[in-house]
């Protein structure tokens, strides 16, 4: 996951954004209605994508209200963390992933909607959600509309029952 926001986001690690990395398990496995998925190259035991979820709604600020308002904690199951290294992607790992996610959330049953949000700059990102789901706020249209101001992020819901 570290790699992912080094080479992919530019960012490097930021802890108010990326504690979970760091502490995976308080963030993802102590929760019973959070989880992390992993998938490992079978040949060298590599982690070659990450998939997770949590609790949490999107955070007003620096989210807008109206998305803090629209998926709240509690009742939404954020997606975070969908990251697949560049030579193991276009192979089906994200969405089977994503998948697990979506029975997970589903088997809950406390959940009542499946949110994201996607910096569209990083390769294949856009395309991959808009396949699963409905643009909900894009940043580059509301320039002064979220995380940051207008830095583009995309945020998505996903039919739970896909």
């Amino acid at each position: 996951m570290l790699d992912t926001v080094y080479r992919d986001f530019g960012t490097g690690y930021v802890p108010r954004w990326h504690a979970d990395i760091i502490d995976p398990a308080t963030a993802y496995l102590a929760p019973a209605r959070h989880t992390l998925l992993v998938a490992v190259d079978p040949v060298d035991q590599a982690v070659v994508a990450t998939a997770a979820l949590d609790s949490r709604g999107p955070a007003h600020p620096p989210n807008p209200r109206h998305l803090a308002d629209r998926y709240p904690s509690g009742e939404t199951a954020q997606l975070r963390r969908v990251y697949v290294r560049p030579e193991h992607r276009r192979r089906s790992l994200a969405r089977r992933l994503v998948d697990e996610l979506l029975a997970f959330a589903a088997a809950d049953g406390g959940y009542r909607a499946v949110y994201l949000h996607t910096d569209p700059a990083v390769p294949g990102a856009e395309p991959f959600w808009r396949s699963l789901g409905k643009v909900v706020l894009d940043e580059r249209e509301d320039p002064g509309g979220g995380n940051g101001g207008g830095n583009g992020v995309l945020h998505f819901e996903i039919p739970m029952g896909r």
